[in-house]
């Protein structure tokens, strides 16, 4: 196992990439000091936790001194590793949003939802997804804060991306984590791509959360896919007019052609015309789709659009 990376975000924060896929890049967890031991947001894929533990070490941290861990969301690249990482951070407590516990505790559905979308790769891309205990595991609305070394951490409910989404703000960093509310953005990305999948899809809450992270007035937004941005205003205006660019295009290809496969390659189409238009060569190499691919995203808009009345059933 190469040896994750862990990079400095000020003021003691730290970022691990915990080499999904064994790609670096494409997901991050973030250590934060606090003065009764250290919060760590995300766990990542019950497939990637022996290079999380790693990174923590590395960070020169025992794991049993991490007080809380945060998810920002239940799906499976994000808390997937939630229920094993319980036994790693043996004095950790627990957080999610309220609505994600129940599958967290029991996560037979989880399970059977990768398993649809992934097939016989599921098990191998995510790991085993094992029951998180229920009494170490605290519920979360939106509005909670927690102490940390210079700020609080504060609790944002950011619905949208999924109805159990969470973002969090870091008052000392000046920094909110996204999670997938503001998208993806990898290093060899030009801009934020749209994370709209299935099955709780809904753009007017994601819209609202957008404005939301905007009115926290932070400095930078780190992502889960992948680390910071410095202009978080400008970006965070820029993911919505994507956002509002893959449903126009999304719901015109489906007035065509409903199928996901029709609407995914109208999705790519448009996405490549408009990165050569601002002058980014298009690339076949797309590590985005590791973590949001346009077949995804095409799933979760036409879902979207039925439940919304503007495609048939």
């Amino acid at each position: 196992m190469k040896a994750p990376a862990v990079h400095e975000l000020g003021q003691g924060r730290l970022l691990i990439d915990i080499g999904f896929r064994d790609n670096e890049g494409l997901i991050a967890c973030f250590l934060l000091p606090g003065p009764d031991g250290w919060t760590l947001i995300e766990t990542g894929p019950t497939s990637c936790l022996e290079r999380l533990v790693a990174g923590v070490l590395r960070a020169g941290v025992d794991p049993r001194e991490i007080a809380r861990i945060f998810v920002t969301h239940i799906h499976l690249d994000h808390a997937g590793a939630l229920g094993a990482a319980a036994d790693r951070f043996p004095e950790a407590e627990l957080f999610a949003h309220r609505a994600g516990v129940g599958h967290l505790v029991d996560p037979t559905k989880l399970v059977e939802s990768a398993r649809r979308a992934w097939g016989p790769a599921s098990d191998d891309l995510w790991g085993p997804i094992v029951p998180t205990p229920a009494l170490r595991l605290g519920p979360l609305d939106g509005g909670e804060s927690f102490p940390l070394t210079d700020g609080d951490l504060v609790v944002i409910a950011t619905p949208g991306h999924a109805k159990h989404h969470l973002a969090f703000l870091d008052t000392g960093l000046s920094a909110v984590f996204t999670g997938d509310a503001a998208g993806v953005l990898l290093s060899d990305g030009w801009r934020a791509r749209p994370a709209v999948p299935p099955p709780d899809l809904d753009l007017d809450l994601l819209f609202e959360s957008l404005d939301k992270m905007a009115a926290a007035e932070a400095k930078t937004l780190l992502r889960t896919h992948f680390g910071g941005s410095e202009d978080p205003k400008a970006d965070l205006v820029s993911y919505r007019r994507a956002v509002e660019e893959w449903r126009d295009v999304a719901i015109g290809a489906a007035r065509v052609n409903p199928e996901v496969a029709y609407v995914a390659q109208a999705l790519r189409d448009h996405e490549e015309a408009v990165a050569r238009a601002a002058g980014h060569a298009a690339t076949s190499d797309d590590r985005g789709a590791l973590v949001s691919g346009y077949d995804m995203a095409a799933m979760g808009l036409l879902r979207y659009f039925r439940s919304h009345g503007l495609l048939p059933e």
